[in-house]
């Protein structure tokens, strides 16, 4: 079983550095339409990762509270929500580098503040992973094996086009390749460390476990709104990003049904 968990945690870390290793193999920066097409499938697959693997367990584990089973779900969403909220305060918007920067700057700069952007987005991912293996490790969650493997592997998918969108822009500002392939392979490190945290927590309080999953629903799907949908959106109108996100959404889907 803890073998099993490790090997979860890791696979969304595994699916950021082989996105990064993109650098190594395209020479310029990501078309726009393949970068709404990346950033709408990531989009879809978080919005089916937070319903099916994270609030409908949570609702679940929360049923025997009866009318008010709502509760532990609602309050953990907008607490996951607002802790998000928090971050972007204090923490760059990922924004800031879907695009080539106009203007010299500091490349010591550029690569901090794009560590921190990225976070935001990664943090989230972590926890929920990590929430989702403390429901499968405290047995009470009805959480199987294959249901926290789905969102791993699920999270990896979406962490795949966001490893290329990190380490591209960094080589295209004149990073070499593998100082670019490394800046995005410590960019998803803090998943597995997020997620090993949240395990840890949540298991010393197994009855806290609706909140926790909740609290991870929230965090993710604030990034998807906030960050990856206006992405997928910018530039001359197009339905690619609005495909991808259907198409992500349903394999998303898909996956935690069937593997569930």
């Amino acid at each position: 079983m803890i073998q099993s968990v490790a090997t979860g945690i890791l696979i969304p870390f595994l699916g950021t550095s082989l996105g990064s290793a993109c650098v190594f193999f395209l020479k310029n920066e990501l078309n726009e339409n393949i970068h709404r097409f990346m950033t709408g499938f990531a989009a879809g697959v978080m919005t089916a990762a937070t319903v099916w693997s994270l609030l409908i367990p949570a609702l679940e584990q929360a049923a025997p509270m009866g009318i008010l089973s709502f509760i532990p779900a609602a309050a953990g969403f907008w607490v996951g929500i607002l802790f998000l909220l928090l971050l972007d305060h204090v923490t760059p918007h990922l924004h800031r580098f879907a695009s080539k920067p106009e203007g010299p700057q500091t490349k010591l700069s550029d690569t901090t503040l794009l560590l921190l952007a990225v976070t935001i987005h990664n943090i989230p991912e972590g926890m929920a992973v990590g929430a989702v293996y403390a429901g499968y490790l405290s047995g009470t969650a009805d959480i199987t094996a294959s249901a926290a493997f789905a969102l791993s592997l699920g999270i990896a998918i979406q962490n795949f086009p966001e490893g290329a969108i990190i380490s591209m822009p960094l080589h295209a500002e004149g990073m070499p390749r593998g100082r670019a392939f490394r800046g995005g392979v410590l960019s998803g490190a803090v998943e597995p460390v997020g997620a090993v945290l949240t395990v840890f927590l949540a298991g010393i309080v197994v009855p806290l476990m609706p909140y926790f999953l909740s609290f991870a629903a929230g965090a993710m799907m604030y990034v998807v709104v906030e960050e990856l949908i206006p992405e997928m959106m910018e530039g001359q109108h197009s339905n690619i990003g609005v495909l991808s996100f259907a198409f992500g959404f349903s394999l998303m889907m898909v996956l935690d049904v069937a593997l569930g």
